[in-house]
This record gives structure tokens, sequence and C-alpha cells, in this order.
């Protein structure tokens, strides 16, 4: 029996999600403590660092929704190229039928101008 523990893909995959935070939290820190240095406000700060993720997450929705609108076009030309022209309803035809040789659509009635004399 093996007494050492296994590390599961999900909790390495926790760990490294927590890294990235962790480091990108200590980025953000930075760049405020920064901003304060060279003499803006720490509310001024703070607001800037707003602004920069608001403006950041307004480009990401900008540029996902051209993807999904380009997917989306995508999605209704190959819809639109696999249609099935079956679906459409028959020519009508030159045929004898029940009032004579003449042009009939699919169910049997005549179109055509005739005599009914003939």
């Amino acid at each position: 029996m093996n007494t050492t523990t296994r590390t599961s893909t999900a909790e390495r995959l926790g760990r490294a999600f927590g890294r990235g935070w962790r480091a990108y939290a200590r980025g953000e820190r930075r760049a405020s403590n920064w901003l304060v240095s060279k003499g803006l406000p720490r509310a001024g700060a703070a607001a800037i660092v707003w602004i920069v993720k608001l403006a950041a997450l307004g480009v990401l929705l900008y540029s996902t929704f051209w993807l999904a609108l380009l997917v989306l076009v995508m999605v209704v030309a190959w819809m639109a190229r696999n249609a099935d022209p079956g679906d459409e309803l028959p020519e009508p035809e030159w045929r004898n039928g029940p009032a004579g040789f003449g042009l009939y659509t699919y169910n049997g009635f005549r179109i055509d101008p005739h005599v009914q004399d003939d």
C-alpha cells in the first residue's frame, strides 16, 4: 500500500488558478501604490484601477458580441446550404387526368384552360 497522497487534477488546476489570481492582485496593488507614489490620492488610484477594469470588460464584451454574431452567421449559412430542397411543392405536369390531357398540379387539379366538350 502506497502512503503518499496523490494530487488530483482538479486540485492542481485550483492551485494554478489561485496562484494566477494572487499574481493579478499583487500587480493591481503594485499599480495602485505606484499611482499613489506619484501624488494621486488613494481614492483616485482606486478609481483609475476600476476604470481600467471596466474598460477591459467592455472590450471583452464587445469582441465577444462580434464573435457570437460571426458564429451565428456561419451557422445560418451552414443551415441554408444544407437545407433539404425536397420540401418544395412539385411543379405542375402535363398528363392524362380526370378532365382529360392537360396541365395538372400535384394534387390532381387541372390548371390549364380547356373546353369541356372535347
